[in-house]
Formats: structure tokens, C-alpha cells, sequence
């Protein structure tokens, strides 16, 4: 898959990172936030410091890629409104709300999201609950033992598949898959 070629944005700052979504965070396109790398002592945001700035506009980070030796590209866009909220990034809100930082555009994407139910989707898959229909394929394909054998984080990508699937026919071709090759010893993805 082709990556965006969205504007590169540089920062050295926390501080910057926040003026810049100040000014630009009712805008529809992403960008690459262009930051140095660790290794070269050249100033640049935590990862950290930046999504937690991002969320505190209604934004989110996605991919990270290698421009050069010294410095790396984060992608980062205005949440949609169905994107699903990470235990870890609802984790930060818990600290960045008490603190005053998150701005109205921020607030108004976590009420968004639990109105959805967008906020929760990855809740069942955090807690690795397997979904009846799931239970029911795995079961029937002799298969339940070797699902619960995979890995948790291979467990949470095969149920994300299943909860993510946005039609029934979807839904039910990955459950299939998945218990057709967890009968044969192998996970369907991860």
C-alpha cells in the first residue's frame, strides 16, 4: 500500500508540536511530523509527548517510517469518527483531561467515539473475549485447543479481523478462515 504524500511538518519541541496543532488541527488532510531520531542528541518530541498532543487536538498517529539515518516520519490525521480508541491512548486521556490539556476539538472526538461505541470496540479484544460465533467455528473444526495455544497478540489481531468486519459476509468469511486454519495448526493472520 502506497503511503500518503502528505505535507512534512518538523518540530523540535513538545511546545512546537502543540502551536502547530493549534493553528492546524481543523484541517482535513494528515501529515509526516518529520522529528530526529534519538541517537543523533538533536532536539525533537518524545513519541509520548507527541501523540498525547496529538489526542489532546482529536488527532492520531498511524505509521512511522525511516526518512534517513537521522531522522524518522510519523504519520499523523484528524480521528475519524469510527476510528477505535487504544486501552493505551484512553490511558493518557485519564491524564491529560485532569490537566486542562485537551482542547474542544479533543473532547468533542472522545464523545463522538463513545456515542459510536467506537471508544469500547477494542475493549473485548484488549480482554481476548471470543466472540460466540467464533467460540461456535473454532469448536466445530476441532480447533479450540490450538486457538487458545497462538500467542495473545496473535489471538488480538485474529479478533480484531472479526469485530472489524463491517458486513456479515465479511464477518463470517474471517471466522471461517480463521478456524479452517487454526484447524490445521496455523493462524490466519499475525
Amino acid at each position: 500500500m502506497a503511503l500518503p504524500d502528505y505535507e512534512h511538518v518538523r518540530v523540535t519541541t513538545r511546545e512546537e508540536w502543540r502551536e502547530w496543532l493549534s493553528e492546524n488541527a481543523d484541517r482535513d488532510q494528515g501529515i509526516w511530523l518529520v522529528t530526529y531520531r534519538r541517537h543523533t542528541e538533536r532536539p525533537a518530541p518524545s513519541y509520548e509527548d507527541i501523540v498525547c498532543e496529538a489526542l489532546c487536538f482529536g488527532w492520531i498517529d498511524s505509521t512511522i517510517r525511516t526518512l534517513d539515518d537521522e531522522r524518522n516520519a510519523l504519520l499523523l490525521t484528524p480521528r475519524k469518527p469510527t476510528s477505535t480508541w487504544s486501552a493505551s491512548n484512553k490511558a493518557r486521556l485519564e491524564h491529560l483531561l485532569p490537566a486542562g490539556l485537551v482542547t474542544e476539538r479533543g473532547l468533542r472526538a472522545v464523545e463522538v467515539a463513545k456515542a459510536n461505541g467506537s471508544w469500547t470496540i477494542l475493549e473485548a479484544v484488549d480482554s481476548l473475549q471470543v466472540p460466540d460465533d467464533l467460540a461456535e467455528a473454532l469448536g466445530a473444526a476441532g480447533a479450540r485447543e490450538i486457538w487458545d495455544s497462538f500467542t495473545a497478540s496473535a489471538r488480538k489481531q485474529m479478533l480484531w479481523q472479526v469485530i472489524s468486519a463491517k458486513r456479515p459476509g465479511t464477518r463470517s468469511a474471517r471466522i471461517t478462515r480463521i478456524a479452517d486454519e487454526a484447524a490445521a495448526g496455523r493462524k490466519a493472520w499475525g
